[in-house]
């Protein structure tokens, strides 16, 4: 008899039968009758080829192989009852889930910090494990089945479920310094002839390698990186120019000496989405997670209001510098922070 064979039902009577040493005790205490615990012990003594209950006097003892069944049969139901409850009920005040999430170096940046703060509300005692984006690993559904959750660009085929988060666009950020910046802005022939700090993603290209692919630029990479993070500070104090999501360069700029103005072509999307593997669908622990992630990013989505007369000083008293990438006005009002 193999697992698929195995009622599950007849790992609780296993339990009961061990536990009471006794038929009928376990028969009571199942609400079966001895006939039934009777036939369930037959089965069982055919499957495990052993005796499991052998009588010494007037009383039963556990067999060997019984003793050291007994408590890996009590750990295996209480995993069985704790996979069973997920689908009945999930208490986020009260929950000490661990969860597993990728993302890059740019999502960590700007999305991290405010869905800590949501977490935190709701439920304090979750914890989440933050990964790396590897190259080359999300193509795969082996990786999918690892983690909760991974939260990538749309548009690279990537397998399982996906949902869209959040949207952002391509800048272009150089030092404030630079003498090919006019009016706050690049000409397309300077953008071609400068030298780039790029980020480094193995064989895959990102939508502004696309997009200056389809004007006819091959960029000139004096300096690449993993990831977007970095770039900010290497652009600092040269004459590189990077492209980056205009929320990282937002959240940058008090840290790095670099100014964030539009590309010299037209918008490029970024639209970052949260994949996971159908197998989670339904349970409810991983819906709480995909909700508030949905929410924390559609508050980052939404248009900013500007702030109230006179109300402008306490705003700057208010709010910490990630908020900052909270509320992005239009590119061209960006300014300088040295």
């Amino acid at each position: 008899m193999g697992l698929g064979a195995m009622d599950l039902n007849l790992l609780v009577a296993l339990e009961a039968l061990l536990e009471e040493k006794n038929v009928t005790h376990a028969g009571v205490r199942l609400n079966s009758s001895q006939s039934a615990m009777s036939g369930s012990l037959a089965r069982l003594r055919r499957h495990f080829n052993d005796e499991l209950l052998v009588r010494m006097g007037r009383e039963y003892e556990l067999t060997p192989l019984a003793e050291r069944l007994l408590p890996v049969v009590r750990a295996s139901l209480h995993k069985a009852e704790e996979a069973l409850s997920l689908t009945r009920h999930f208490d986020p005040a009260q929950t000490r889930q661990r969860f597993s999430v990728v993302m890059s170096d740019y999502v960590m940046t700007v999305l991290v910090e405010p869905l800590l703060r949501a977490i935190a509300v709701q439920a304090p005692g979750v914890r989440i494990d933050f990964h790396p984006l590897v190259h080359g690993e999300p193509e795969t559904d082996t990786h999918l089945r690892c983690h909760d959750l991974m939260i990538a660009p749309l548009g690279y085929q990537l397998p399982g479920v996906s949902e869209t988060v959040m949207h952002d666009r391509f800048v272009c950020i150089v030092d404030p310094g630079n003498p090919l910046l006019t009016d706050g802005r690049l000409a397309l022939r300077d953008l071609a002839e400068m030298p780039h700090a790029a980020s480094a993603f193995g064989k895959s290209l990102t939508p502004t390698d696309r997009q200056l692919e389809t004007l006819g630029i091959t960029p000139t990479v004096q300096v690449s990186a993993p990831g977007f993070s970095v770039l900010p500070f290497l652009v600092s104090g040269t004459d590189m120019v990077a492209l980056v999501p205009e929320r990282l360069a937002r959240r940058y700029e008090p840290f790095a000496r670099c100014v964030a103005v539009p590309t010299p072509f037209p918008d490029v999307p970024l639209v970052e989405a949260m994949h996971w593997h159908p197998h989670r669908h339904a349970d409810p622990a991983h819906r709480w997670l995909r909700e508030i992630v949905r929410n924390v990013g559609a508050s980052l989505d939404e248009p900013v209001q500007p702030p109230a007369e006179g109300g402008a000083h306490r705003a700057r008293e208010v709010f910490a510098p990630a908020d900052v990438c909270h509320r992005l006005p239009a590119v061209p009002r960006m300014t300088t922070l040295s």
